[in-house]
């Protein structure tokens, strides 16, 4: 009985002391290392980047975003309450995305899927979660893919409130699940 009940502590401490660890919320100095910020996707066999400024020198994605890849058409990401790389700072601009959130926090996890854009695909994929499309831009030749687009899914896992700094229009309130306001630009026709 006495070893049972000593076993039992023991157990229960170690849970206690690695608590703190587990539910640590993830932020942009801890990124799991399989995913890259500056990503470089391959489509068709020609390889691509998340057309934006980076967050980091020499980059080039959306700010706060790493990805993965995880098959021809599909990917994943995370986005960090992260802006992009100023060089006369040495760093990124913080809470970028967020400003009442603490700086480099996650703020979603990404699903994305490559497709093009046509009105009937842009309300499925609406329908389905993918409210924003962004660009690829051509590792290459700098251009942006002539029919295909990153569609974008982002879900949050707490409340907050997102600024977006650089597109206040699309400030709102985020509730935990897949936020249907997140930049919604599916009805914008894509023309690269």
């Amino acid at each position: 009985m006495k070893r049972s009940k000593i076993a039992f502590l023991g157990m229960l401490v170690s849970l206690l002391l690695l608590l703190p660890i587990a539910v640590a919320r993830p932020t942009w100095d801890r990124v799991p290392t399989a995913f890259v910020h500056g990503a470089v996707i391959t489509i068709d066999g020609e390889q691509y980047y998340f057309a934006g400024p980076g967050s980091a020198p020499n980059a080039v994605d959306i700010p706060g975003h790493v990805w993965l890849q995880t098959g021809p058409d599909r990917f994943l990401g995370k986005h960090y309450n992260v802006g992009p790389f100023i060089p006369s700072l040495g760093n990124y601009v913080p809470t970028w995305w967020a400003s009442q959130e603490p700086d480099g926090a996650l703020l979603f996890n990404v699903e994305g899927i490559i497709a093009p854009w046509s009105p009937e695909i842009a309300e499925q994929m609406a329908s389905d979660g993918f409210v924003h499309y962004h660009e690829f831009v051509s590792v290459k030749t700098g251009n942006a893919h002539p029919t295909l687009v990153p569609w974008l899914k982002h879900t949050a896992s707490s409340f907050f409130f997102f600024d977006s700094t650089p597109m206040p229009q699309f400030a709102h309130y985020v509730s935990p699940g897949v936020d249907y306001e997140f930049m919604p630009n599916y009805l914008k026709p894509y023309n690269p």
